[in-house]
């Protein structure tokens, strides 16, 4: 009996300390924490904390074991974040990193990262402000940064016990949305048309050649895809078994027809990234351009984007900031792609980022989620965010001249209320 439930839930092991393991190596390795928090904090919610962590500082790696009888090892590297390893050889090979703006320190928030010039708004109850964020930061809600841009200024910004403007936070999935982005740079560049279609040479012989990579961007192939992170599912396997992430759903059928069945999937996310690579002609360009077209274009310098095994970016799951710089974000497409004079993208981008997805009941456009299902009643019906796993959130308030950010641990918190709340205090 004991033998066939060890058998039965191996592979779960194996997600288990995989989890564990990068999570441990990009807390550790990225955001600068401490193994002892890590295992406090990120990793501790069950099944991930029956995992057992281990940190080698000088190798830059983290080794996080399930019961004795599974081991998962993550490394990290320069430039490309942390990764798990699939075989001992991965630890030791070379790879090519991305080359980086210097930070303009010079410059106030938000073009730049010096200190902003601060300007007091009479029509801002500062008091009332204050109060709509109490909420967020108790033992319940596990907020660990917000931050509140009104017209280009900070408003209100607190973090959490051990965080500052300077500690980087994983969005999970809020980086579909910079993935996204990218695409729209590159149609503003006219070196893309999104509604491309016959995408891939093992789409040719059935209707998957219909789909475009428009239908990709809103999550609308028909495409199947199984986005459960609490069982062996198509998205577990991707982040945690495979070394090349942007292939997988190449290999899925389809369940429904293009642009008549939405589904949620980080395997589309990863697949769109793949497409973006095949936009270059040398894997340093791909590289370079996600942070040359937009992250240090727009001063996130903080960011840095983690890539598998293969060198694709993570697109789906693995951007890191600090909240300020998920901020900015926002803020460009508050100002319909331009930043600071320079037209990244246009507003026919953003209008075309943020229609409602046929078959999404309103909630999702293109790799970016909307508010015109009214999913928070209270807050405006045109305001749309990016959404990431455990409450990562940056909102965006056309009409209000607003950008919100939540960084968290859970998705308790009464966002609707929080939001609410923050218009309200802006007369």
């Amino acid at each position: 009996m004991m033998i066939a439930a060890v058998i039965y839930n191996y592979p779960k092991l194996n997600i288990i300390a995989g989890y564990s393991a990068k999570s441990t190596a990009s807390s550790i390795f990225v955001a600068n924490r401490t193994l002892e928090f890590t295992d406090k904090t990120d990793t501790n919610f069950s099944p991930i904390n029956l995992a057992d962590d281990k940190v080698n500082i000088s190798e830059k790696s983290a080794q996080s074991g399930a019961f004795g009888l599974l081991t998962r090892k993550a490394f990290y590297r320069e430039g490309l974040g942390s990764v798990l390893a699939l075989e001992e050889q991965d630890l030791n090979k070379n790879y090519l990193t991305p080359k980086r703006a210097l930070a303009d320190q010079t410059t106030p928030f938000p073009y730049g990262n010096a200190a902003q010039k601060d300007t007091v708004f009479n029509n801002v109850d500062y008091a009332k402000l204050s109060q709509t964020l109490d909420v967020l930061f108790d033992s319940v809600n596990q907020t660990r940064a917000a931050v509140v841009v009104y017209k280009n200024q900070i408003i209100a910004e607190r973090y959490a016990d051990r965080f500052n403007q300077n500690s980087k936070l994983l969005g999970w999935s809020m980086t579909k949305s910079i993935l996204s982005t990218l695409f729209g740079v590159l149609e503003h560049q006219e070196e893309i048309d999104v509604f491309e279609k016959d995408l891939f040479d093992e789409w040719r012989k059935d209707e998957r050649k219909e789909i475009s990579i428009h239908n990709l961007l809103q999550m609308n192939s028909g495409l199947e895809w199984d986005e459960d992170y609490n069982s062996i599912s198509d998205v577990s396997k991707m982040l945690f078994l495979e070394r090349d992430m942007t292939k997988i759903q190449i290999e899925k059928p389809l369940v429904g027809m293009p642009n008549e069945t939405w589904n949620y999937s980080s395997g589309t996310t990863n697949l769109l990234s793949g497409i973006l690579r095949r936009q270059f002609k040398t894997h340093q360009e791909y590289l370079d351009f996600w942070y040359a077209a937009l992250i240090d274009k727009i001063g996130m310098n903080s960011m840095i984007v983690e890539t598998d095994l293969a060198g694709n970016y993570v697109g789906s799951s693995y951007a890191w900031a600090t909240a300020r710089d998920w901020s900015k974000l926002g803020l460009l497409y508050l100002q319909n792609g331009t930043w600071n004079g320079e037209e990244l993208f246009n507003e026919k981008w953003v209008k075309y980022a943020t229609k409602p997805t046929p078959t999404s009941d309103g909630w999702y456009g293109a790799q970016i989620w909307l508010n015109s299902g009214k999913r928070y009643p209270n807050a405006p019906k045109n305001m749309y965010f990016f959404s990431g796993y455990q409450g990562q959130n940056v909102f965006v308030f056309p009409d209000q001249d607003l950008v919100v950010v939540r960084m968290g641990l859970t998705k308790n918190a009464d966002i609707d209320a929080l939001l609410s709340g923050i218009v309200k205090s802006i007369k």
